[in-house]
């Protein structure tokens, strides 16, 4: 699980660098304007593909093959209804979205031409997303590491290439990052339905999966999902938020951020890998009716982010200069990050801890509690500090209110499952 979500980061990660090394800061920057956008999108399949998993894991553990099917099925079509729009009228709103959060003026026509391109290719994204999250839910999460290291090797090998105008091809500069993520992930999906009908995966594509749309399968998926997309969201609306207080800092600021987060989403491997895990496992485990199992895989999961999570923290701060130097080449910016970077990495581990515990109550449908509370954590906490530090000692306050958010929803996930959660018997979903 960890190893694929290596590999999902990596992608994004290698076409920094190419970015940064080759085409300087600005083309960072630019692509660091549109990452809240593509995130506050991307919420929405995030929901759905958690509501599918938790529903398909049920599935899987009461040994119902047929239901697994008709959820994937129905999740696809639900996707898709989402991914289209998205792709065919998005375009029109993002310049002016990008100018409204303060995306520096020397960067805003990249910014625009990037999000363009990743905006159309959504469809291919959001279905990528969504079919490695199901594939776990039937508990094979072989299938997403191999898929995602194709997509990976693609990227790796298109980006510089596009940027350069290897072998006569156009020189299309930050544009080559979208260009090869959305071929990269084209081609890897049609790897994954030809590895699955050759395995006869449970999920393999027989005229994409032969059930029709279920109705009660979608209200089930909605019902788990569209608090998880909420969540997401808030996270996605506080991330746009926050960057329009750091676009105010200039062009160096906006690159840093994009450095930032992309060093974080590598520390954060853990705290995901984990958060699915227990969602996974506890979902398998409420299906079969062993509910006496479900505590000991959350003092497990626990224990398992200490000390992995705490592991990659401790590297990050001693490599963060390395790191940073790999996306930023101008010194006095990479410098900058580097101590913005250590302000907000400890509280990593405080997030793996919150991700383990909402894991465990969303395999049986607990999701609006966690959800509203962690809304609460960002609405109330993070954004709050960030905009007070900010005002009064800069930049660096913007990443005490990442870790506050943090330290707040760790609290209240906790409290919530000691007081509440755990009083009562987990249930089964239909």
């Amino acid at each position: 699980m960890m190893l694929t979500n290596v590999l999902q980061a990596a992608s994004g990660t290698l076409d920094g660098i190419w970015i940064g090394q080759l085409l300087g800061l600005q083309a960072i920057a630019a692509v660091s304007a549109f990452f809240p956008i593509l995130f506050l999108a991307l919420s929405l399949v995030i929901g759905l593909s958690s509501g599918a998993a938790v529903l398909i894991g049920q599935a899987w553990g009461a040994g119902d093959r047929l239901r697994v099917r008709g959820i994937a099925a129905t999740a696809i079509m639900m996707m898709l209804a989402v991914s289209l729009p998205i792709a065919l009228f998005g375009n029109f709103a993002l310049p002016s979205l990008l100018q409204a959060l303060g995306t520096p003026a020397a960067v805003l026509p990249a910014a625009v031409d990037y999000a363009r391109l990743m905006t159309a290719g959504c469809p291919v994204i959001f279905l990528l997303w969504l079919v490695t999250s199901m594939s776990r839910g039937v508990g094979d999460a072989v299938s997403p590491l191999f898929v995602l290291l194709i997509a990976t090797a693609l990227s790796l090998a298109a980006t510089p290439a596009l940027i350069e105008g290897w072998a006569g091809l156009p020189r299309l500069g930050v544009a080559s990052a979208a260009i090869s993520t959305i071929v990269a992930y084209a081609l890897s999906l049609l790897w994954l339905a030809w590895h699955w009908r050759r395995r006869r995966h449970p999920l393999a594509p027989t005229v994409w999966l032969s059930p029709a749309f279920d109705v009660s399968f979608a209200r089930a998926i909605l019902r788990i999902g569209l608090p998880t997309a909420g969540q997401m969201m808030s996270i996605a609306v506080a991330e746009l938020v926050l960057l329009g207080l750091v676009n105010r800092h200039g062009v160096g600021a906006t690159a840093s951020y994009g450095a930032i987060n992309q060093i974080m989403s590598w520390v954060q491997f853990p705290v995901m890998s984990l958060g699915i895990t227990a969602t996974v496992l506890a979902s398998h485990s409420i299906g079969a009716g062993r509910l006496g199992a479900v505590g000991p895989i959350l003092a497990t999961g626990l224990r398992l982010n200490l000390v992995t999570t705490g592991t990659f923290v401790g590297a990050a701060y001693l490599l963060a200069p390395a790191a940073i130097g790999l996306f930023i080449t101008d010194a006095a910016t990479a410098l900058a990050a580097v101590d913005l970077l250590h302000i907000v990495l400890w509280s990593v581990v405080l997030a793996g801890w919150s991700a383990v515990l909402s894991g465990i109550m969303r395999a049986d449908g607990t999701v609006l509690a966690p959800t509203g509370l962690f809304m609460v954590a960002i609405t109330l906490v993070e954004v709050p500090v960030a905009f007070l530090l900010d005002a009064q000692i800069g930049l660096p306050g913007i990443w005490i209110g990442y870790a506050a958010g943090f330290a707040a929803n760790l609290l209240l996930q906790a409290g919530f499952y000691g007081l509440v959660w755990s009083k009562r018997p987990a249930r089964q979903l239909t």
